[in-house]
């Protein structure tokens, strides 16, 4: 986060600020892994699953901690040529359909989520026997957080403030 901008302030943009923080660290972390993983195939010649089951379990986590925190800043791709040439009120329809439909994403990955997990629970991951709940908890925890951004940038459009 750059430092010239003021504070987050409320607790959803403090939480998507922690989970930045919990992502980079997990940056380094996944190249710890993945540098041990190289060294132990070269040098040892030893597979290290354990490694790179651990670096694909960071990357999860790098991925879907992020992404809330650049939806609330607005940092996904975005067309703003069609809005800027349509009239006020087919503006806001279209930024009105934009935000539902990824809070209808958000929505349709929790629930595929849910179904998903609720079969794989019973099994644990290969190399370490993590189990399944815990190993794509940081997806779930992001999206769901991801999901109530969405929900927040739908409520500041409807109630004419700026979505992010």
């Amino acid at each position: 986060m750059r430092s010239d901008l003021p504070p987050p302030r409320g607790w959803l943009p403090r939480t998507c600020v922690l989970f930045e923080t919990v992502a980079m660290l997990l940056v380094g972390v996944m190249t710890a892994f993945i540098v041990v993983q190289v060294l132990g195939r070269n040098l040892f010649n030893a597979g290290l699953p354990w490694a790179e089951e651990l670096a694909r379990y960071c990357g999860l986590g790098v991925v879907y901690l992020t992404v809330p925190l650049l939806l609330l800043k607005g940092g996904h791709i975005q067309v703003e040529w069609l809005p800027n040439v349509l009239g006020r009120r087919s503006a806001f329809v279209l930024k009105l359909v934009n935000e539902l439909v990824v809070l209808a994403y958000c929505l349709f990955f929790l629930w595929g989520g849910w179904h998903f997990l609720k079969r794989a629970a019973h099994f644990s991951t290969a190399a370490l026997g993590i189990p399944n709940w815990l190993y794509y908890l940081p997806a779930a925890v992001g999206m769901t957080l991801l999901t109530l951004v969405a929900l927040s940038r739908l409520s500041a459009l409807i109630y004419g403030r700026q979505p992010s």
